[in-house]
């Protein structure tokens, strides 16, 4: 079996980041990369475990360094995927990647053995309910979020995988299948 690098992407509030957690929680050969961002942490956040908080300045030295896999300008806002990080981690482990579709289509790009997954959500008011009961954000990011989904859903033909997030138990066992799936491919 070889080790394989997955890539979780999907639209704000469907559930990528639970999906993500549990999935690590539940396959002890599976970490979940850490992204880089500019943006400060939310109250529980740590450095390191959620992201590495850094500065833009620090952002764009890694930029010119070729230091992530893929990167973007997201909400005002840089996050990126640390390229040593992941080779690293994927040496030895299974690797998790919960990123845009823009930086999951980048991945690809720089590692064509990528598996990709789209999340989907069971229905757009679905999503903007979750947004809000997240309570993390102002109605006017809430609305720049669900102005995106659209745009996000139309990539899923470019991934490799979609799994409707509409019972969670279910959609991680699928996601997990599809994981064992690709762990037994050949090269």
């Amino acid at each position: 079996m070889r080790n394989v690098l997955i890539v979780l992407s999907g639209p704000s509030g469907v559930g990528k980041g639970t999906i993500a957690k549990l999935l690590v929680e539940r396959n002890k050969n599976l970490s979940l990369s850490i992204s880089c961002t500019t943006r400060n942490p939310r109250d529980g956040e740590v450095d390191g475990r959620e992201y590495f908080f850094i500065t833009k300045d620090e952002f764009r030295k890694k930029i010119e360094n070729d230091g992530f896999l893929e990167y973007s300008d997201h909400f005002e806002n840089f996050y990126g995927t640390p390229k040593d990080f992941v080779l690293a981690k994927l040496k030895n482990n299974d690797v998790l990647l919960e990123i845009d579709v823009n930086g999951g289509l980048e991945v690809k790009k720089s590692y064509k053995d990528a598996v990709l997954i789209m999340v989907a959500p069971p229905s757009i008011e679905e999503v903007r309910n979750r947004l809000i009961k997240r309570n993390t954000e102002t109605l006017e990011k809430i609305n720049l979020r669900m102005e995106r989904i659209g745009y996000e859903l139309e990539k899923s033909d470019l991934y490799d995988y979609t799994v409707v997030n509409d019972k969670l138990d279910e959609a991680v066992e699928n996601i997990e299948k599809i994981i064992n799936q690709e762990k037994n491919k050949c090269k």
